[in-house]
Order: structure tokens, then sequence, then C-alpha cells
């Protein structure tokens, strides 16, 4: 792998040299992180902490820089910074991402001149970039000892913190136990929470500060150097995927995901007492959205971890736990479902909580077809393949729901008017689910009595949809039956 952090005359001494600085660049960049982003709201701070990673990037990769690729970065992190600071959204936090990514990628990787180079070499900063400072906090200190044991608990270590957060976020008893652990005023301060943030701040900054790019012409120099001793070569990498890896987290992932699965089997499906100071609501409605990020990163170390053919995929051992810790991940959907479904039966359906159903059932599905691969040794392709299947076939039936009637409906039939319970029904949410919904609003009109002004609105949503359907080009099936039912309607009204 190359080195464009320091000149190519500096050989080992100039790297060793500067390392120091870098390392003092990325902990103020991982403070300044701490101070603007945790435990705040996130908006013009965005900006001000990209700013900074990029002065920071500029001040440590000075020697490979050239003028006029050093301004073009500039321009095009200014233009990308303008949307985020009008207003801090997804999107614009994805255009300060990729600008400074490609910015990085012109001031220090000069070699790339190809569309596809540039794209591979991105996507090696975004994906595997992160891992790199772990891996170079323990290469600094050159112990084959040391990097062996890094290697082994890193995995299980790093990953089941991020599993205890989530699990903690989805379960208020989690979270007051895990609170516990931390007495005193020190947790205000100092935290498992706060030390994840500080070990993923590092993590992000790193690759900016010291910078390596691996592509195809660094592969290809890299079969010239084989000729080395073999031994220096594995001491030299270090495998974060060994079966002695895979093993531990997966005992010790499956031992965190007991304590969840062991108190939603309690508590959530056995309805069992809470203490005093949790309500049942609380435990039933929160957390599921986080369970379902939780099984989507389990799904996703489990296909890096259990290759086609690899040594962890025919292990005796390893086998029956990726079996029972995909079991529990499909439980914790599950979980997910019935928590969504209790919020639903009390704050009625939306199109959100719909997808919501829909992506879930996706998910536990998936995560049986993981098992059917590893149990039938197909391959990854066989994998992707039957996933895109099932989601085409999904998105084929959901093509055939009246989703707009169907959520009207639903909500009408389980408001407080109808049923005597819940929330009231939401008239403008109705209307703005437009003419399909007409059916479920006529029941609403007549559940809270005449109003000169909803039967207007009304008047508005049966005018588009006669003006919609008067065109042959808008014809549709669905629009033609919801007019007959209209005219039905009018013919009744007016014979009455």
């Amino acid at each position: 792998m190359a080195d464009f952090t320091t000149p190519a005359s500096g050989g080992g001494f100039a790297r060793k040299s500067v390392f120091p600085v870098k390392t003092a660049i990325a902990l103020a960049l991982a403070a300044l992180a701490d101070w603007l982003f945790y435990g705040h709201g996130i908006g013009i701070s965005a900006v001000i902490f990209a700013v900074a990673v990029a002065c920071g990037s500029l001040l440590v990769n000075l020697a490979t820089l050239s003028r006029k690729q050093a301004s073009m970065a500039g321009v095009l992190l200014l233009a990308a910074l303008v949307p985020a600071i009008e207003e801090f959204n997804v999107v614009s936090l994805a255009f300060m991402v990729l600008a400074l990514g490609i910015g990085l990628l012109l001031m220090t990787n000069h070699e790339r001149h190809g569309l596809g180079e540039r794209a591979a070499a991105l996507c090696d900063l975004y994906l595997l970039g992160p891992s790199r400072f772990f891996r170079d906090a323990v290469g600094a200190f050159n112990l084959p000892a040391l990097k062996s044991g890094f290697a082994v608990w890193f995995i299980p270590v790093f990953l089941g913190g991020i599993f205890l957060f989530l699990l903690a976020s989805a379960n208020p008893l989690l979270e007051k136990w895990i609170g516990m652990i931390n007495p005193g005023n020190t947790a205000a301060y100092v935290s498992p929470a706060r030390l994840l943030f500080w070990a993923m701040a590092l993590s992000i900054v790193w690759p900016f500060i010291h910078v390596r790019w691996r592509g195809k012409r660094e592969v290809a120099s890299s079969l010239a150097e084989a000729v080395a001793p073999a031994q220096e070569t594995r001491m030299d990498r270090i495998d974060f995927f060994s079966v002695t890896t895979i093993l531990r987290s997966l005992i010790l992932f499956n031992l965190l995901f007991a304590v969840q699965t062991v108190l939603d089997v309690a508590y959530l499906w056995g309805n069992a007492k809470l203490p005093d100071d949790i309500s049942y609501a609380s435990y039933a409605h929160r957390g599921a959205y986080p369970l379902i990020l939780t099984a989507l990163l389990a799904a996703g170390f489990v296909l890096a971890a259990m290759k086609p053919g690899g040594p962890a995929e025919q292990s005796a051992i390893i086998r029956p736990l990726v079996y029972l810790w995909v079991a529990q991940n499909v439980l914790l959907v599950a979980s997910s479902i019935l928590r969504l479904d209790l919020y639903v039966e009390i704050y009625l359906l939306t199109w959100w909580r719909v997808a919501a159903f829909i992506w879930m059932l996706l998910v536990a599905f998936g995560l049986l077809l993981i098992v059917a691969r590893i149990a039938l040794n197909r391959s990854n392709g066989w994998l992707i393949r039957t996933n895109l299947i099932t989601l085409t076939a999904t998105l084929y039936v959901c093509s055939l729901v009246n989703f707009a009637a169907l959520i009207a409906d639903y909500n009408v039939s389980h408001s407080r008017e109808a049923a005597g319970k819940g929330v009231g029904i939401d008239l403008n949410y109705l209307f703005h689910l437009g003419p399909q919904a007409l059916p479920a609003i006529d029941r609403a009109i007549a559940l809270r009595g005449y109003d000169p002004g909803l039967v207007s609105r009304r008047g508005c949503l049966v005018e588009q949809q006669r003006r919609d359907i008067s065109y042959w080009r808008n014809w549709g099936f669905r629009s033609w039956r919801l007019q007959r039912t209209l005219d039905v309607q009018q013919t009744s009204s007016t014979t009455g």
C-alpha cells in the first residue's frame, strides 16, 4: 500500500517523524467533534467541522500538493458547503462528505486519471478508511503479539459496543442498568457512549490526515514484493476476520442479544410487570428502528465473516453460533414489528409506518436467506439474486395495493370516534392522502357530524378526481373504480 503523505525521498524516517504530528491533529479534530456534536444538534457545526478537517488534511499533506489542484479542491469544497449553510440535511451532508473525499483525491493522489480508478479510490476511502486508524495505532508499536491480540479482540469489542449502544437505545431497562454502572459525576463526562463517539470520530478523520491510497497500480507493484519472507508479510498484515475473531465475536454477540431476547420475551410478549419508573408504553413503543439497524449490522457481519468456502463457514462450532445469532436477530425483527404494531394501534397508520412494516418483513426474510445460503453452501451471488427477486416481487405486490385507501380506512375504523379509544381522526392527513381516501373521509364526516368546511374540502377532492378521470390519458382502473363509487353515492343522494 502506497503512502502519499510524505515525499518519496523521506523514506520510513520521514513517515515516523510526522506520525506524532498527524496523531495530534487527529486528536484535536476528535476533540472538536466532541465539542461540536456530542449531546448537541447539528447545523452550522457540520460546516465548521468540515472546514477543520480540510485544513488539517492540507496542513499535513503540503509535500504532495500542487497549487492548481489545491485551488480546485478548495473551490469544490466551498461549493459543497453552501447547501449545508443554507440548511443541514441528508443531501447537504452527502455533498460535504463527497467534496471532502474528491478534494483529498485531487490533492494527494496524482496517479489516478480514469473515472473508474477515482471511484474505486473513493470507495476505499469511505468503506475501508475508517478501519485504518485502529490498525495504524497498533502498527505504531510494531509488536506482532500486540497486533495479533488487537486483531482478535477488535471486532468483538468494537461491534459489541455498537450493538450494546443500539440495544440500550431500544430498551429502557438496559439503559437504566448501564447507567447504574457509571455512578457519580464522572458519568457526565466519561461514559461508554462518549468513548465510542471518540473512537468513531478518530476513525472518520484519520483517513484524511494519514492519507493512503490503494488501487490497481499499488496491487500490481505489490506483486514484485512477493519475494519478501512470508513470515514478514504475515507479521505486517492484520487479519480482522480470523476464525478465532469470529468465534469470540459470535459468543459475545449471542450473550448480548440473549439479554435483549429474554427481556422482550418477558415484558413485550409475556406482559410481565415492569419496574415502577418504566411504563409499558415506553418499553413497547421505543426502539423499533434501532433494533432493525441492529439486525442489518448483524447481517453485514455474518456476510463478511462467513465467506463461501472459508474456514469459518466450515467450522462445526461457528455454524451453530451463527444460526443461533440469526435466530435471535429474527426474533428482534419480530419484536420490532410488534412494537410498531402497538404504536400504530394508538397513533394510527401513515405512509412511513406502512413502509416500515414492509421493510421489517424484508429484513427478516433476508436474515433467513442468509441462513439458507450457509446451510445450502450457496454463493453470495445466489443470495443477492434471491434478495433482488424477493424485493421485485414485493414491489410488484405493493403496486397493486391501494395504500391510500387502506390507510384512510384503518385510521377511521380505529379512531376514537369509531372505536371509542385511541386518538381522534386526523382529517387533515386523510385529505392529504388524495381522492382515494374519499370513502373513508365520508365515513369520518358522518362520525364527526356535518361541517361546512369539511364538506367544502371534500368537494375539492371530488372535483380533482373528476378532472383527473375526464382525460383518457390519465385513466387508471383504480381511479375508474373510485369514480363509479362516487357516481353511485351521488345517484343515491339525489334519489333520496
